[in-house]
């Protein structure tokens, strides 16, 4: 038998290490139970692995259940494109004046409000320019007064003129009457003559026979020489009168000595001269009369225009209307026009912002000598922003103004979804409207999908949380079983405004 001290390990004697194959011991003695323990963890494993199986197959179903189902639904509710990107307006900053730069105060990317100052041109120039239109205002205004005071001097001359032609053509009535008189008194005195002839033919058969003494046929001798010589002075004065009314001192045949034509108040000299002056006063005026009018016509014609027959307010009132007043006051106009352009050039020397938005392409520096309408920069709105989708043309049956949109931006991923909404479509394909757009009239035709540009609108959109860059790309996703909402909801083509549909036409019959 051995010794069983020698069995147990020791430091000098250390076991041997034990296999899974081994079923003794190093003395080969009874084998330990080893082989049910490595079954059971073989059992306990191959469950493992069995549970393990289960959970990958049960988390796979339901991460493909969570992220399928809902694109599922996307693609089956909604159109889509990756051909989508931001687009917004872009204001170009350009001077209203030529000028030399003064000043810049902005940069690319720096953020501007409506009204900010941008470019400062040299103002010393223009400020000349204000005071010369300044000055030019102030002696169109004295033009203008002594304008005035020379209208106010013609109405004067004007009212002298009109007595004077008034009283003329009374001078010219008072002449036919005393014609009238005369001729008369020459009527009387021929009669006056014709009885002292009688007298005398009479008293010469009696004065032989003594009835008559001498003494008084002497006496009808008299007479008849007084009667006579009454005569004779009577038509020299009818002939003098006739001939101060521009009238031969005989009458045509049949007329007689008092007959005067019913125009001589139109030829007689005294009255033409007074009505040309007064005609040439009243032209410069302003007041028109035909030089066929009469006198009386023209007199009547300023008591007509007259208020309430007075004429003096009536000359008052074409002061107003004078040509020299009028001229002068339309030089006035000019000037003060000028001076208000003077004033706008002056402002337009400083280049302010017209919109709310960012710098981008900054060209102009200081001491840059820029012209009217140079480009000096451009401002891009951070709010007037939209989406430009492209869509197939086969994907547009079912599109519609105002549907609802998610828009997913590259630059934000997952993190942020915006929402828009339909608002137009572009009147033509992209092809359509490039620069050189397609012929397929000529050479070898190849049908391709073409792309129309639907404009989206985004809702709710604030540019200080989550901010959206020109040219960013983007995919749309078109709700085209949502509600269209807003202007035109619906519809493929925008309505006319209110205020620019056209009346109806009428029927030609």
């Amino acid at each position: 038998m051995p010794d069983t001290d020698s069995a147990k390990p020791n430091a000098e004697h250390p076991l041997p290490p034990t296999t899974p194959g081994s079923n003794r011991g190093a003395d080969g003695g009874a084998s330990l139970p080893r082989r049910p323990i490595a079954k059971l963890i073989e059992r306990l494993m191959a469950g493992r692995r069995r549970w393990w199986r289960w959970g990958a197959g049960g988390v796979l179903l339901l991460v493909v259940l969570i992220e399928g189902v809902p694109w599922l639904v996307t693609a089956l509710t909604t159109v889509s494109t990756d051909d989508a990107y931001v687009n917004g307006h872009v204001t170009f900053i350009a001077p209203r004046v030529t000028g030399q730069v003064a000043r810049v105060l902005v940069d690319d990317n720096n953020r501007v409000h409506t009204g900010d100052l941008l470019v400062e041109l040299d103002k010393e120039p223009y400020q000349v320019e204000l005071k010369i239109a300044e000055a030019a205002v102030e002696a169109s205004q004295a033009d203008l007064v002594t304008a005035q005071a020379e209208v106010r001097g013609l109405e004067g001359l004007a009212r002298s003129q009109r007595f004077n032609l008034a009283r003329t053509n009374e001078e010219l009535h008072n002449q036919i009457a005393e014609l009238q008189a005369r001729v008369a008194t020459l009527q009387a005195r021929k009669a006056t003559l014709i009885k002292a002839k009688a007298d005398y033919e009479r008293d010469r058969g009696l004065v032989g026979e003594g009835a008559v003494s001498k003494q008084e046929f002497d006496a009808a001798t008299e007479a008849m020489s007084v009667a006579q010589a009454q005569v004779d002075k009577a038509q020299e004065d009818v002939y003098q009168i006739r001939a101060a009314l521009g009238l031969p001192a005989q009458p045509k045949p049949g007329e007689d000595l008092a007959h005067v034509p019913a125009d001589i108040d139109q030829t007689f000299s005294a009255v033409k001269e007074a009505q040309s002056r007064l005609l040439q006063t009243t032209a410069q005026l302003g007041v028109a009369h035909s030089f066929n009018e009469s006198p009386d016509q023209m007199l009547a014609e300023f008591n007509q225009r007259a208020p309430e027959g007075n004429v003096d307010r009536y000359l008052a009132q074409v002061l107003e209307k004078a040509p020299a007043v009028k001229q002068a006051e339309a030089k006035l106009a000019v000037a003060r026009a000028n001076l208000d352009q003077a004033k706008l050039n002056l402002r337009y020397c400083d280049v302010l912002a017209e919109i709310d938005g960012v710098v981008t392409r900054r060209t102009v520096n200081p001491g840059d000598q820029v012209l009217a309408g140079e480009n000096l920069m451009a401002l891009r709105s951070l709010t007037d922003i939209w989406i430009d989708a492209n869509f197939k043309e086969t994907q547009l049956d079912k599109l519609r103004i105002g549907q609802p949109v998610d828009v997913d931006v590259d630059m934000y991923g997952s993190r942020h979804r915006f929402q828009g909404r339909v608002s137009g479509f572009t009147m033509g394909t992209g092809s359509t409207l490039a620069l050189l757009p397609p012929q397929n009239a000529t050479g070898n035709y190849v049908k391709v999908v073409q792309r129309l540009p639907v404009r989206i609108e985004l809702v709710d959109y604030d540019p200080d949380k989550v901010p959206l860059f020109i040219g960013l790309s983007v995919t749309p996703y078109v709700h085209v079983n949502g509600t269209p909402t807003g202007p035109n909801a619906g519809e493929f083509l925008q309505r006319y405004p209110a205020a620019q549909v056209a009346a109806p036409t009428p029927e030609v019959r």
